[in-house]
């Protein structure tokens, strides 16, 4: 039975894996592919993504790094099954931009998601009305409608998995001082800091704090950031985020990934407690009706 990780994890873990069990056996990437009778390059594209692998394929290569219990080959090959299944996201692709598809599907399979932002509601905790205000500069009107679809599909797809990730934001005051949507709809900022608010209060795996402006300076002011954990191994994912078509996105042993990881724990000693958080956020949505 394939994972409701999403296949973008799903290949993930299998192609780390692999690797490892590969280099367990202390062989290279030639020997493997000339003990099957394999191109070199098949076995390059397999490790690095670039192509799926069949489960007559995926069968050979535990034999040769020696995989015999049926319930680790049956693990594997259902991660296989997860990793061809075409992603949900896959009908916005060309409508959005790649980086925030690219974090969708990291997303899509986190086990926790931790998410800084210093000047908007971060995505997950939209609703459609903040959504709509904030996407309405995209040049037509069907990238926006299908960006604003892809933020509320995506909360809902993570709330339907059999474990929900734990998600914990920390938000710059600035965030919820904006009235975003004030001459559109003044009442539409506070409803959307009273979702924010009620989730908060309303879910377990949801943790809101909010940096004050009291702290001054913290390491957050310079852009915000989104930090991915997954189980079964695989590697931290970091997206810095910027306007859209400029996310960088970093995995695995990079430096930047244990630095932003530092700079988030750094900042929850700046930020208020979760209750002193959704306090304020009540009170500042009360002050802009």
């Amino acid at each position: 039975m394939a994972t409701d990780q999403g296949p973008v994890v799903d290949s993930a873990l299998l192609r780390s894996e692999l690797v490892r069990l590969r280099k367990e056996k202390g062989l290279t990437q030639e020997q493997v592919a000339r003990t099957l009778e394999w191109s070199p390059s098949k076995l390059i594209r397999v490790e690095g993504g670039k192509s799926s692998i069949t489960r007559t394929d995926l069968q050979a290569l535990l034999m040769t790094y020696d995989v015999t219990s049926e319930g680790r080959q049956e693990r594997l090959q259902s991660l296989a099954r997860g990793a061809r299944e075409t992603p949900w996201w896959s009908r916005y692709r060309g409508l959005v931009s790649d980086e925030l598809l690219s974090l969708t599907g990291y997303t899509a399979g986190a086990s926790f998601i931790r998410q800084f932002h210093n000047a908007l509601v971060p995505g997950l905790l939209q609703t459609r009305e903040y959504a709509e205000v904030i996407t309405s500069d995209l040049t037509s009107q069907t990238s926006q409608q299908m960006a604003i679809e892809l933020r509320l599909e995506r909360q809902r797809r993570l709330a339907e998995r059999q474990e929900p990730p734990r998600q914990y934001y920390i938000l710059d005051e600035a965030v919820i001082r904006r009235h975003v949507g004030v001459t559109v709809n003044p009442g539409l900022m506070p409803a959307q800091l009273r979702e924010i608010a009620d989730r908060a209060e309303r879910e377990d795996l949801l943790t809101i704090r909010v940096v004050p402006f009291s702290a001054g300076y913290h390491q957050g002011v310079y852009g915000p950031f989104v930090l991915l954990e997954f189980d079964g191994g695989l590697s931290d994912v970091l997206q810095l985020e910027g306007r859209p078509g400029t996310a960088v996105t970093v995995s695995g042993g990079d430096a930047q990934v244990a630095e932003y990881r530092d700079i988030f724990e750094n900042m929850l000693e700046e930020a208020l407690s979760a209750d002193a958080s959704i306090e304020l956020i009540r009170q500042v949505a009360a002050g802009m009706d």
